[in-house]
C-alpha cells in the first residue's frame, strides 16, 4: 500500500510540480523512501505539514530533468553527480552559518569530492552506506553468497535483481572484474565490466527502483539475490524475513554518500530550505537513519553513539577495499549511462 501510495504522489507531483512550487511549497526532489517524516520531526513540529515531493530513480534522470526545466527547491543526490550539477550552474551555494550542527559533521566529508570549492559549500552530507550483495538466507547457500559472480549462475535466472541505477550497477561490474577503482579502469576493463552486467540482465527478475520495491520483491521470495543498499536487509531483519547482506563477498562492496543541495532555479523557500537542512541534521534524525535503515549519518556525535553497533567504522576504513562512488570523468560516465541503456534492453 505504501509503495503504491508513493507511485501515486510521484505521479501527482510529477504532474503538478509547478503547481506546488507557486504556491510556495518546499519541493525536495528526492528518492523514493525519504519522504519518511522521522527524518525531519523538526520541520514538522514548525510547518505542520511535511515538504512536497517528487521523486526519481537514477541520478542522470534527474539530472537531465532538472536541465530540462523542472522546478524544486532541493534535490539528494550522492557524490558523482554533485560535482556535475554544481558544474552545470544548478546549484546555490550553501551558507553553512544556518546550520545548527555543521560543527558536528564528520570533518572528512565536508571537503568531499569537491564539495567546497573556492569557499562555497555545494552539498550537505547527510547519509552514507553501502551497496553488496543481498540474498535469502533459506534460498540462496552461504557458498552462493560468497560471490558476486552468483548473479551470472544460471540456477538463479529470474531470481535476481539489482537497481535500475548506472553507478550502482557498474559498481557491481567493476567489482566482479577486480576493479576497485573505476577512475583507473582500463578500455578493456570496461568492456569485461559492461560484459558481466549483460551476463547479470541474463537473470534479471526486474531492474528496481526503490527500497520498498526490492524488499517486497525479496520477501515474497520472487528474487533471491539483490545488489541492493543496506536499509534493504535492515528492514526485512525487523520484519522476521530471512535476509542478510553479505558485505565481505570475496570481490567487495560499493560505499556511498549522498548529499542535499539547494537547487539554483527554485521557488524562493530559502528558510524552508535552511529549516529543513537544520531538521535532517539533528541528532534524533540522525539516530533514527542509523538504526532503522541501517545508514551512517554525518552527524560525528549520532556515529560515535549507534555506529558501531550498526556495523559501522570511520568513513575511511568503512571504505578501504570497497569501490569508493567517486566522481568519474564526464567522458566516462556518458559511457556508462549509454552502455547501460543498452544492456538493460537486452543488447
Amino acid at each position: 500500500m505504501q509503495a503504491i501510495k508513493r507511485i501515486f504522489v510521484a505521479v501527482a507531483l510529477s504532474v503538478f510540480g509547478l503547481a506546488t512550487t507557486a504556491h510556495a511549497e518546499l519541493t525536495i526532489f528526492e528518492w523514493g523512501g525519504y519522504e519518511d517524516e522521522n527524518f525531519f520531526q523538526d520541520y514538522i513540529k514548525t510547518y505542520g505539514k511535511p515538504p512536497a515531493y517528487n521523486f526519481f530513480s537514477d541520478e542522470e534522470e534527474a539530472f537531465q530533468k532538472i536541465r530540462a526545466g523542472f522546478k524544486a527547491d532541493m534535490h539528494h543526490p550522492c557524490a558523482p553527480s554533485v560535482i556535475k550539477l554544481r558544474d552545470a550552474g544548478m546549484l546555490l551555494p550553501i551558507d553553512t552559518s544556518r546550520l545548527k550542527n555543521w560543527d558536528k559533521v564528520i570533518p572528512s566529508m565536508k571537503n568531499l569530492d569537491g564539495f567546497n570549492t573556492n569557499g562555497n559549500q555545494w552539498a550537505v552530507p547527510f547519509d552514507w552506506a553501502s551497496t553488496a550483495m543481498t540474498y535469502r538466507t533459506d534460498l540462496v547457500s552461504e557458498a552462493d553468497a560468497s560471490t558476486l559472480h552468483s548473479f551470472t549462475d544460471p540456477k538463479f535466472a529470474g531470481k535476481v535483481s539489482i537497481p535500475d541505477n548506472v553507478d550502482d550497477a557498474y559498481a557491481l561490474g567493476f567489482l566482479a572484474v577486480g576493479v576497485t577503482d573505476w577512475n583507473k579502469a582500463s578500455d578493456a576493463e570496461f568492456k569485461a565490466a559492461s560484459d558481466f552486467l549483460r551476463k547479470v540482465h541474463k537473470n534479471i527478475r526486474t531492474y528496481w527502483n526503490d527500497g520498498a520495491e526490492i524488499r517486497g520483491l525479496m520477501q515474497s521470495g520472487e528474487v533471491e539475490i539483490s545488489w541492493s543498499w543496506n536499509e534493504v536487509a535492515t528492514i526485512l531483519q525487523a520484519e522476521d524475513v530471512p535476509v542478510a547482506t553479505k558485505e565481505d563477498a570475496k570481490e567487495g562492496k560499493s560505499t556511498w554518500l549522498c548529499t542535499y543541495v539547494h537547487l539554483k532555479d527554485n521557488a524562493g523557500n530559502t528558510d524552508k530550505v535552511y529549516d529543513f537542512l537544520n531538521a535532517v541534521l539533528a541528532e534524533e534524525s540522525g539516530e533514527y537513519l542509523v538504526n532503522e535503515w541501517g545508514y551512517g549519518h554525518s552527524l560525528a556525535p549520532v556515529m560515535d553513539k549507534y555506529g558501531a553497533d550498526a556495523g559501522f567504522s570511520s568513513l575511511e576504513d568503512y571504505t578501504k577495499n570497497t569501490l569508493w562512488q567517486a566522481p568519474v570523468p564526464p567522458e566516462l560516465r556518458e559511457k556508462m549511462i549509454a552502455e547501460f541503456e543498452l544492456i538493460k534492453t537486452g543488447f
